[in-house]
């Protein structure tokens, strides 16, 4: 009997002792081997310019002659500070124009990608939305040089209440921040629409002060700042040194009928 009693108790002191054979250099040897968190390269830009100064008045009043508003309409946004839109239009005899400048800046995060990567791939869905937008067909698109890091055109033609619609749309990006101008214009009564050369041209010229003005906003330098004056964009330019001295507003517009959007 005394020898059967021995037994559980020695299978018992063995568990006991097995579980004690543990080596503390296993837990650690774990904790070195611990991958690291992921990380993401940071945006180059951190925030936007204010949207309705980022174009010179001097090129406000060249392409939306006797704007509503030549200071620009802030348009709605739910965060100013990472989308942001400003709107001018203007009636000059039986010639309409109306120009949009859009912002939109993409910080990096760790799970959607870098701020460039997010931006080029909204900006890619930028240049399809102005293809199809208010109806539009036939759109013509192509590669623009000498704009941010990267640049698009769209030109397409639209009917509005019986009236035809030349647009041009340039999308831009800069680093981690996507620049969408559109300009747009038309000839009432019996006024001709305005050249789609001119609009696109108007329209690059825009495209690269605004560019400029987001670097500005940080402290950076463009990649296109060599080319930003005159409508061809060749040159360097101290107009908004000079519209900041120039507080004349631009005449109200002499046509009579509704402008709209």
């Amino acid at each position: 009997m005394l020898a059967c009693a021995a037994v559980p108790a020695m299978l018992v002191a063995g568990c006991s002792s097995d579980s004690g054979d543990k080596d503390p250099k296993d837990d650690a040897s774990k904790s070195a081997t611990t991958s690291p968190s992921p990380t993401v390269a940071p945006a180059k830009f951190a925030k936007l310019p204010e949207v309705c100064k980022t174009l010179p008045k001097k090129t406000v009043g060249s392409l939306v002659p006797h704007a509503k508003d030549e200071k620009g309409k802030t348009l709605p946004s739910a965060n100013i500070n990472e989308s942001a839109s400003c709107l001018w239009s203007g009636l000059d005899g039986f010639q309409y124009r109306q120009l949009t400048v859009s912002l939109k800046l993409f910080p990096s995060d760790v799970g959607l990608g870098t701020g460039d990567k997010r931006a080029a791939a909204y900006a890619k869905q930028q240049v399809e939305k102005a293809g199809t937008a208010d109806g539009a067909k036939g759109a013509k698109t192509g590669a623009t040089s000498g704009i941010g890091d990267e640049a698009q055109t769209v030109a397409t033609t639209t009917k509005k209440d019986g009236d035809e619609f030349k647009n041009e749309t340039v999308v831009s990006r800069t680093a981690n921040v996507v620049v969408t101008v559109e300009y747009r214009g038309a000839g009432y009564e019996d006024a001709k629409p305005p050249k789609p050369e001119d609009l696109a041209k108007g329209a690059q010229k825009a495209t690269r002060e605004a560019v400029l003005a987001v670097a500005d906003a940080n402290g950076a330098v463009a990649p296109d700042e060599g080319a930003t004056s005159g409508d061809t964009g060749d040159g360097k330019t101290d107009e908004k040194a000079d519209d900041a001295k120039n507080g004349d507003k631009a005449d109200e517009g002499k046509g009579t009928r509704p402008a709209g959007n």
